[in-house]
C-alpha cells in the first residue's frame, strides 16, 4: 500500500443543529480494506456519504487522488458505491444491470460485452448475464451490484453495509469473497458496519465511531488487544472490566485489581496513557481458563463460582463470581476430549497471564 487516496481534515457536518460528524481526521490509503465501524447513528454513513459526494461537508477538506472534492458531484468522483438494498433495476437482466453505468462512456456493443463479461467473472457470476434480476438469490443480487460498481473502474470502491440483508451462512462466505475480490482487482474498498466480527474478518485497518467522532483507527488484532479506551474495548467483542488501582514502579505499573489480586503491567498495556490511582483493569474471555482437578498450572489463579453456563458445543462460555466485582466475568473454554462442562453453582478455579490485561482510566 501507498500513501493515502483519500484524506479528511476536520471535517464537520451539520443537519441544522444536529452534529453528525465531528473534526474528523482521517488517511485512507490507496488498496486499503478500510472499514467504518460503530453502532446505529454514529456518523458511519453520512461520512461515507461525504466521501461519495451524495452528501456536502459543513467544514473542512476532502482530498481525493490529491484533488479538492469540494463541489465536485458524485459522478465526478473516482468512486462508486455499493448501497445496502443493492438497488438492482427488476426490469434488467444481469448483463444490462452492469452495463447500465457504461451507457455515457462511449463504448462498442463490443467493448460494453467485454467488460460486463469481466466484472461478472470477478464476482463468479460468468453466464448470468441472461438472467432476469428477478430469479436472482441474495447473495446473487448482492454480486450483480458489485459486479456493476467495478466495471467503471472506480479508484475506491463505498461499501454500505452490503450483507446485512443476508442469512449468517451467506454472509460469512460472502465476508471471504469480498477480501479475495479487493485482493484480487487492488483498488481501495471502504465498508461500513456495524458488525465488529465483520470488520475484524475483512479489515487492514478500523475506525470505530462513536456520536459523529473517531475514537480510535487501528489493524483489527490493535483494536482487539489495545483498545485506547474501555468504550472501544467495550464495543469490540466482549470485555471484562475490573476496579483496581494503580501506581507507577520503575518501568511497570503495579495493580491491585478486584477479584484478581497483584498485577505488574508494562506500559503498552496502557494503550490509552499511564493512568495512576483509582482505573479500570480489562481481559478478553478467552484469556481467562478454568482449572480442573490434577492441572498445573504457572498463570495467576483465583476462586470463583459458576453462576451461568451456556454450551455452544464447540465452546462453552462461563459466568463466574469474583469476590469484589460487582458483576459476573465471562470466561470461554473450547470443549476438548475429556475435559467436563461445569454446572451452575459448582466451585471452580480461574488462570490468567497478567500479559493479558489492558489498563483504562476510571
Amino acid at each position: 500500500m501507498s500513501g493515502p487516496i483519500i484524506s479528511l481534515s476536520g471535517v464537520q457536518k451539520y443537519y441544522g443543529d444536529y452534529h453528525a460528524l465531528r473534526d474528523i481526521e482521517l488517511d485512507i490509503a490507496e488498496g486499503e480494506f478500510f472499514s467504518l465501524l460503530g453502532p446505529s447513528g454514529c456518523g458511519k454513513t453520512t461520512l461515507l456519504r461525504t466521501i461519495a459526494g451524495f452528501e456536502d461537508a459543513s467544514d473542512g477538506a476532502l482530498m481525493l487522488s490529491g484533488r479538492d472534492m469540494k463541489g465536485v458531484p458524485p459522478n465526478k468522483r473516482p468512486t462508486n458505491m455499493v448501497f445496502q438494498s443493492y438497488a438492482i433495476f427488476p426490469h434488467l437482466n444481469v448483463a444490462e444491470n452492469v452495463a447500465f453505468g457504461l451507457r455515457k462512456h462511449g463504448l462498442s456493443a463490443a467493448q460494453k460485452d467485454a467488460k460486463v463479461a469481466e466484472a461478472l467473472a470477478m464476482v463468479g457470476l460468468e453466464g448470468y448475464g441472461g438472467r432476469a434480476a428477478h430469479a436472482l438469490s441474495g447473495g446473487q443480487r448482492q454480486r450483480v451490484a458489485l459486479a456493476r460498481a467495478l466495471v467503471l473502474q472506480p479508484k475506491v470502491l463505498l461499501l454500505d453495509e452490503p450483507l446485512s440483508a443476508l442469512d449468517k451462512k451467506m454472509r460469512e462466505q460472502m465476508q471471504g469473497e469480498l477480501r479475495r475480490l479487493q485482493r484480487q482487482v487492488g483498488i481501495t474498498f471502504i465498508l461500513v458496519t456495524h458488525d465488529q466480527e465483520e470488520a475484524l474478518i475483512m479489515s487492514d485497518r478500523i475506525a470505530v465511531m462513536f456520536e459523529g467522532r473517531i475514537a480510535q483507527v487501528a489493524a483489527p488484532q490493535t483494536l482487539y488487544r489495545r483498545p485506547e479506551t474501555s468504550q472501544v474495548a467495550d464495543f469490540i467483542g466482549v470485555m471484562n472490566f475490573m476496579p483496581a488501582t494503580a501506581q507507577m514502579a520503575g518501568e511497570s505499573v503495579e495493580t491491585e485489581i478486584a477479584g484478581l489480586g497483584k498485577a505488574s503491567l508494562a506500559p503498552d498495556q496502557c494503550p490509552g496513557g499511564v493512568a495512576t490511582g483509582a482505573v479500570h483493569v480489562g481481559i478478553r474471555p478467552e484469556m481467562i481458563s478454568l482449572v480442573f482437578e490434577g492441572e498445573e498450572v504457572k498463570a495467576a489463579t483465583a476462586k470463583t463460582t459458576v453462576v451461568e453456563q451456556y454450551y455452544y458445543g464447540d465452546m462453552t462460555y462461563y459466568d463466574v463470581a469474583l469476590e469484589g466485582v460487582e458483576k459476573p466475568i465471562t470466561l470461554s473454554m473450547k470443549n476438548i476430549v475429556g475435559r467436563p462442562v461445569l454446572e451452575r453453582g459448582a466451585p471452580a478455579r480461574i488462570a490468567w497471564d497478567p500479559r493479558a490485561l489492558v489498563l483504562f482510566s476510571a
